[in-house]
């Protein structure tokens, strides 16, 4: 079996980055800290900032019942811009692609470095694997920028009464979501440029020489006859007959 582990030292790499990265996307997803709202009015909104997530706006008080208060963001609503409907669904692509990028990876890897005899797809997977990545870190990237586009330019949003938060901030600034979010994608795409980097075929590899199995060339000799009349049998060799001891 021939010994390939060598050759995907730089994907194994590649699949601890994009590992890291997908975890990376899914933290940015879930965390609220998207978009920071400054109020002038802490008669409410005590500490001043609101959090403004894909999924939930958040702020402290301490005037009302729950110190942390949050609502719920739904794609549905008619008051959320585009930008965040469009990042409820394309963060959740992410996710799931970047899980499918991970798993294909980790077979691609098991190929290379746990000695399977059938990697006739080993390239394959690899290749299939960067794509993955690729898409997973186009669909995240999409959003964070788009969404950043919005801050930078202190767009609004007109949340319903029930939200308690100002029709427009004093100002805003991008959170610590969409930071992070811009890292892991990043760290996405360089996996998935490693795993598309991946150029040893199955056949290249089975052509290569072997030190310990081989490959041997076996050469025969061909067989002349050592009789005078030129017949095909064979001549005792007489090192192999003893003399009888009387």
């Amino acid at each position: 079996m021939i010994y390939v582990a060598h050759t995907a030292h730089w994907q194994f790499l590649g699949l601890l980055s994009g590992f890291l990265a997908w975890l990376l996307i899914m933290t940015t997803t879930g965390i609220n800290e998207w978009r920071l709202w400054y109020v002038d009015d802490v008669s409410i909104i005590t500490s001043g900032i609101a959090w403004v997530g894909i999924w939930r706006a958040c702020f402290y008080s301490y005037v009302l019942p729950e110190t942390e208060n949050c609502q719920s963001i739904n794609i549905s609503d008619s008051f959320i811009p585009t930008e965040i409907q469009m990042a409820q669904v394309l963060m959740m692509l992410a996710v799931i692609f970047g899980l499918l990028g991970n798993i294909t990876a980790a077979l691609a890897m098991r190929m290379a470095y746990f000695s399977v005899e059938d990697r006739r797809y080993m390239r394959m997977s690899f290749v299939l694997a960067g794509a993955l990545c690729l898409v997973t870190a186009l669909f995240s990237l999409v959003p964070l920028l788009w969404n950043m586009t919005s801050v930078l330019n202190n767009s609004t949003i007109d949340f319903p009464p029930e939200f308690n938060l100002p029709v427009a901030p004093v100002r805003q600034s991008v959170g610590a979501a969409i930071i992070m979010g811009i890292l892991a994608s990043t760290l996405m795409l360089v996996s998935g440029a490693i795993f598309l980097c991946y150029r040893y075929s199955v056949q290249s590899l089975e052509q290569t020489t072997d030190p310990l199995n081989g490959p041997w060339t076996v050469t025969t000799l061909p067989k002349k006859s050592e009789l005078r009349n030129g017949d095909s049998y064979g001549m005792d060799n007489l090192g192999f007959h003893s003399e009888e001891i009387s």
